[in-house]
């Protein structure tokens, strides 16, 4: 929920977790999301997406209710809880219960055993669900109907089950035509980019540093760094002084070595305690809630 913080009138966004430390998994996944909330700061999705991947964050949960979005057009990604390190081992497997079921890509529908940064660029257009279903499997085939019916090569990251049900339907050809239909300002440019980050194959599917230096980004990316972004200024000549990168990446890597030491509930809690005592040493007022006043009971009431 949106909430103003007393100590500068600034408007953020307050998650409540419970159950925190149920179990050793969720207490680590609440740590991990902690740590990652203040490693990174980055605005717009894709530079901020450049920069978590930069960083070998995977997000794994990129929909329209993670994107908080101010009066100033100002865009945040938020809730890291499905978050987690990109794993180079392909031999090892990663869990596919992950992204909400409507923006699911199409390599964790069909039971991928490992998959990439590929899948926080299943993006979409058009204020509305594009691939809308009541289950995987339907899923699956409203994205056949638009994409048309993948190759074997499409299809070497899916599960078995996932490759023979797809080569019993009857093929289908593409329909990309139909993203015209998104939206009144789906330009060329806009469903040239579309087209390349609603690929079947992860491999083939443009990255998040593709997808910056697109065309359709090019008049977004002037008007950006002529008033709203924090990283060019006015010279007191009233002359735009433009930063050298304008898509930074991470500075280094997201470093998750400290998960595998934690083997037990009340190590987290510990550390936990540690971590946030840390991130209070900023020279801030500290801030203190009243859990007897109303905003707060209503809050932990829902």
């Amino acid at each position: 929920m949106a909430v103003t913080d007393p100590r500068d009138g600034r408007r953020v966004a307050l998650k409540k977790l419970p159950n925190v430390f149920q179990s050793l998994v969720s207490s680590k996944r609440v740590f991990r999301e902690l740590k990652m909330l203040c490693f990174f700061k980055h605005e717009n999705i894709l530079r901020g997406l450049k920069y978590l991947h930069s960083a070998r964050i995977l997000h794994r949960d990129i929909k329209p209710g993670n994107l908080l979005v101010n009066s100033n057009c100002v865009l945040k990604i938020c809730d890291f809880g499905l978050a987690r390190v990109e794993e180079p081992d392909q031999a090892k497997h990663m869990t596919q219960e992950v992204v909400t079921q409507y923006y699911r890509a199409p390599e964790i529908l069909m039971g991928a055993r490992h998959y990439s940064s590929a899948v926080d660029v299943w993006s979409l257009l058009g204020r509305r669900i594009l691939f809308q279903a009541q289950n995987p499997v339907q899923q699956l085939e409203l994205i056949t109907e638009l994409l048309g019916t993948p190759t074997m090569e499409d299809m070497r990251h899916a599960c078995e089950g996932a490759r023979t049900h797809m080569l019993r339907r009857a093929p289908k050809p593409p329909s990309f035509s139909v993203l015209y239909t998104l939206s009144s300002h789906a330009t060329h440019e806009a469903v040239h980019l579309l087209c390349q980050m609603l690929v079947f194959d992860p491999d083939k599917r443009i990255s998040v540093t593709d997808a910056l230096a697109h065309p359709y980004l090019d008049e977004g990316r002037l008007r950006y760094h002529s008033c709203m972004c924090k990283c060019c200024f006015t010279t007191s000549a009233g002359m735009r002084q433009y930063t050298a990168d304008f898509e930074p990446s991470a500075g280094q890597p997201f470093d998750d070595l400290w998960e595998r030491k934690l083997t037990s509930v009340q190590q987290v809690k510990e550390e936990m305690h540690k971590f946030i005592a840390e991130q209070l040493q900023t020279g801030r007022v500290p801030l203190c809630i009243n859990p007897q006043s109303a905003a707060f009971k209503s809050f932990a009431s829902q």
